[in-house]
């Protein structure tokens, strides 16, 4: 295979055309060559084929094998292990492929594979919380990389290194240290896949520390570069970024449909991991008052394996299910998931800081001052180890939670007015306005009514700008009524379920009613009026994973029925990387490396749950099948059930609900805006 008939190929890949570089690799009928084999790895990742970048550089390292070209074929494993380590979160795959290249150059320590090598180990090790040997790692990557004047595996290495140090309190070098790395991405020297993946490590070590304002700056940096150079998973992970700080900013809106494409987008690439963009989805609906939105996404987020703690138990506390958020955070702070991630703190004090945080809140509300003093306690030290200006305000807030508790009226004013200020200096509104809440309680404790209003109203202000309507509608809850305010009121209904039965308030009558699968998607209407779910929104989550639609951007896809959950190739990928684990056990137990063997242990189960699900009684492929018409009739036939149940116990609700519920494929409650209904779900 000459050049010059590769040239086209060559192209098509610089200029980002991966479709067109797979087409023209698919019409060459040459034998498969070591340049052939990397082409077609570096165009399948372009056009969203994991499994055909891992089959092709696996393939790679079996030809340099044949070949007798052993530092060839150890770079190729360790490509296998990079891109395994980037979107499957397989570390015990990961790691019997690093195995397989240090092997072949152990007795070469100055190859330069030791430097590709070490990048990888360094997050492998990063990801599975081992900090010591991130940071050895992390060293060796460095060193390697200027001694072969090879750009990635340095700046790999130099960002690991920072992110050990920040997690281990040594702020000023580790952000130093991240600061050089931001201006060496934004000089455009380095390669697309290194630079993308980068920045997201950036924003995530901003995020571990709330240092929002970097990491706005840095993501407004990333969205810039990504347009027309990121591929692959880069753009939902960059999505999620956006979200996160959209969150943070306002408005829940548009955070929500952020948050909801970057799921779409890391759908096909994500597989450990895919609970973060969920996470991120659930936290943005928690915010807007939208409860069922959250829990499908914080349930789907757990269904992959993935904690979706403090949003879960703050939405339970929402709920009025206190015990069992006590029962969550508590949980949560004593098992975490030990499930590898690279967006949130593996480790330590970091990593039980917005549990602890939640864990103020949770426990005053269920009356136990003991464990919210000890959270608060600890809240307080890690402040004091990162210095970071958000988690001191989060403990300050903490302080002012326990003081209004303990009746210490005036301390609580000093403490909250302190934290509500501090949260609007750093641009966080939602947090300013429920603590706002907070603050005037404090002064109606102390008997200033006028001043307990005056904070009431501006965080009723806050919520509304945001679209968080029903915080808003809470915090007004809290005003004083007046015969003005209380003849301008919607009116006052009920749509709760309890265990499996329901009660529902309309006028002046209650019912209770066992709760059905429409009953759901009814309750999710009923909490946002006029807006339109997209059947597949609705319908939310299956087999655990969302599938998205919205009112002003149909991303629904039609799915033909009798689709397989998994084809005969992924189903041959998860075989192959269950033969890996495999072997990364037995090395793991050969070295009486017990941490080792058990986390590979995880991945093996995470691997044969997904193989069950995948296939079905005599190894035969289970499908999936409908798409979206199938979705909308079996929907609109289960709401419909539900609307007959309630119209025969309850007929003047029946009635209304005829008038304002609308189906199809979209859904929405439309009540009559001169005569406004205020649901409490």
């Amino acid at each position: 295979m000459t050049g010059t008939e590769l040239s086209p190929v060559h192209a098509a890949l610089d200029s980002g055309n991966f479709v067109r570089a797979r087409e023209l690799l698919a019409e060459l009928s040459a034998p498969p060559s070591a340049e052939l084999l990397e082409l077609r790895a570096q165009a399948a990742y372009g056009v969203g084929d994991l499994e055909g970048t891992l089959t092709a550089y696996g393939d790679l390292y079996h030809l340099h094998l044949e070949d007798h070209r052993t530092h060839e074929a150890a770079f190729a494993a360790v490509m296998v292990g990079m891109y395994l380590m980037m979107d499957t979160g397989l570390m015990a795959t990961v790691r019997a492929w690093l195995s397989r290249a240090e092997r072949l150059v152990e007795d070469a320590p100055e190859s330069p594979v030791w430097a590709w090598l070490a990048a990888v180990r360094t997050y492998e090790r990063l990801m599975c919380g081992d900090m010591p040997s991130t940071r050895q790692w992390a060293q060796r990557a460095m060193d390697g990389g200027k001694r072969h004047a090879l750009a990635p595996p340095s700046i790999i290495g130099q960002v690991a290194l920072a992110r050990v140090r920040i997690n281990d309190g040594e702020l000023d070098a580790g952000l130093s240290a991240l600061d050089d790395v931001a201006v060496a991405l934004s000089s455009g020297n380095l390669d697309p896949l290194t630079t993308g993946q980068m920045w997201c490590e950036l924003i995530c070590a901003m995020q571990w520390i709330g240092q929002h304002d970097r990491a706005e700056e840095w993501t407004e940096a990333m969205e810039r570069w990504r347009q027309g150079a990121a591929f692959g998973g880069l753009h939902g992970r960059c999505r999620v970024h956006q979200a996160e700080i959209m969150r943070l900013r306002g408005p829940c809106d548009a955070a929500e449909q952020e948050a909801l494409l970057a799921c779409e987008e890391l759908r096909p690439w994500m597989r450990r991991e895919f609970g973060w963009p969920l996470t991120e989805l659930g936290n943005t609906r928690l915010q807007k008052g939208d409860f069922a939105g959250a829990e499908d996404a914080f349930l789907a987020a757990h269904q992959n394996a993935w904690l979706p703690q403090p949003g879960l138990a703050l939405l339970r506390l929402a709920q009025g299910r206190v015990e069992e958020a006590c029962s969550m955070i508590a949980s949560a702070l004593a098992s975490p998931f030990d499930i590898p991630s690279k967006e949130r703190p593996p480790t330590g004090g970091l990593r039980r800081a917005p549990l602890r945080e939640a864990q103020v809140v949770i426990a005053l509300a269920a009356g136990d001052a003991d464990a919210a003093r000890e959270a608060a306690t600890d809240l307080a030290q890690i402040a004091r180890t990162y210095q970071s200006r958000t988690l001191h305000n989060a403990a300050i807030a903490a302080k002012g939670r326990l003081a209004l508790h303990d009746g210490l009226a005036s301390e609580a004013i000093r403490l909250l007015s302190e934290a509500v200020m501090e949260w609007v200096t750093l641009r966080m509104p939602f947090e300013a306005a429920s603590l706002r809440v907070m603050l005037a309680a404090a002064h109606r404790a102390a008997g200033d009514d006028r001043s307990a209003e005056l904070e009431l109203d501006a965080a009723c202000r806050a919520f509304d700008e945001l679209n968080a309507g029903f915080w808003a509608e809470r915090a007004r809850e809290q005003v004083p009524a007046t015969a003005s305010r209380q003849a301008a009121s919607p009116e006052r209904c009920v749509f709760c379920c309890e265990g499996d039965m329901r009660t529902v308030t309309f006028g002046d009558t209650t019912v209770h009613l066992r709760d059905l699968k429409g009953m759901r998607y009814l309750e999710r209407l009923l909490t946002a009026p006029g807006r339109e779910f997209h059947v597949l929104d609705l319908v939310s989550v299956e087999r655990g994973a969302l599938t998205i639609g919205g009112p002003s951007e149909d991303l629904a896809v039609s799915t033909p029925c009798g689709l397989e959950v998994f084809d005969s190739k992924a189903r041959e990928a998860y075989r192959q990387r269950l033969a890996e684990t495999e072997e990364d056990i037995a090395e793991a137990e050969a070295n009486n490396d017990l941490h080792r063997a058990e986390l590979a242990r995880a991945d093996r189960q995470y691997l044969i749950d997904e193989l069950r699900r995948g296939v079905g009684l005599n190894g035969r492929a289970r499908t999936v099948g409908g798409g979206v018409e199938r979705a909308r009739t079996s929907t609109t036939r289960s709401l419909r059930y539900a609307l007959d149940r309630i119209a025969r116990h309850h007929s003047s609700l029946g009635e209304h609900l005829a008038r304002t519920i609308r189906t199809g494929t979209y859904f929405a409650y439309e009540p009559d805006p001169r005569a406004p209904v205020n649901w409490k779900t």
